[in-house]
């Protein structure tokens, strides 16, 4: 494992179990404890955990992990949402993605289908997205149009909040939104950690034709600080087959339509 894979791996271990000893944490990832302490040294530089004696805790600044650190936690579940959601899109569509590991998958699962990947004179798809890294991934894909929303970056999500973010979205018409939660619950609906991401996530749902919550079934049953909104502003929910169908009817009740997409074969 290579050291920015084994510092993603602790960050996720750090992220499911909030506090972690050297020892813990050197067994779980297969190197000396030596090895770990300097990654945690590493690590508490930049502010993303903190030291503790004989090991480490989440740091407060990094309680949702930036993307470029998060390891691919529920990878084969959130590529199944990910391919889910892309054939719901058309050629020549308008699509909102907000900031988040799923709608990254989206943004690359579109990104790469032949029927936007080909040359022509104009781009086959628009994206509007408040995401910097969604921004910077798709930007160099001549095909796709991409619209990035102004506004204050927020350091945890890579996610451009606040009045210039809500200014540009309140001006736009949007055919098919994708928007990540942090927790998705029957009664609560899908929420996020910040109130301004959830803020402007709402808004980038409310200006779409068609606005679709995506998340992988660990987040089901999960409630966060922030609601972004049920079926008043969703009329799909993507998930993957680990959502129980007790759960599933209990969104469809509440006048959701859930998708549960399976994971490929093997994964």
């Amino acid at each position: 494992m290579k050291r920015h894979e084994r510092m993603n791996a602790l960050l996720e271990l750090l992220g499911d179990r909030g506090r972690v000893d050297v020892e813990e944490a050197a067994t779980a990832l297969e190197v000396s404890a030596a090895t770990m302490r300097r990654d945690m040294d590493a690590l508490a530089e930049q502010q993303l955990l903190t030291r503790t004696r004989g090991g480490a805790v989440l740091s407060s600044v990094a309680y949702d992990l930036p993307i470029r650190y998060k390891h691919a936690h529920r990878s084969a579940e959130k590529e199944a949402v990910a391919q889910a959601a892309a054939k719901l899109v058309e050629r020549g569509d308008v699509v909102g993605l907000s900031g988040g590991t799923t709608t990254t998958a989206i943004a690359r699962a579109l990104a790469t289908r032949p029927d936007f990947a080909e040359a022509g004179p104009q781009p086959h798809l628009t994206i509007v997205t408040n995401s910097l890294n969604i921004a910077n991934e798709l930007a160099v894909r001549p095909q796709i149009k991409i619209v990035l929303t102004g506004g204050v970056a927020h350091s945890r999500s890579f996610e451009l909040v606040g009045p210039f973010s809500e200014l540009v979205l309140q001006q736009i018409s949007i055919d098919t939104a994708f928007i990540g939660a942090n927790g998705m619950d029957p009664m609560m609906g899908a929420t996020v950690h910040d109130e301004a991401e959830a803020r402007v996530n709402r808004l980038m749902a409310e200006r779409a034709r068609r606005a679709v919550v995506v998340a992988d079934s660990s987040k089901i049953g999960e409630r966060c600080f922030a609601r972004v909104g049920d079926a008043d502003v969703f009329d799909t929910f993507i998930t993957d087959s680990g959502a129980k169908e007790a759960t599933r009817r209990e969104f469809a009740d509440r006048g959701l339509k859930v998708v549960a997409a399976r994971p490929p074969a093997g994964e």
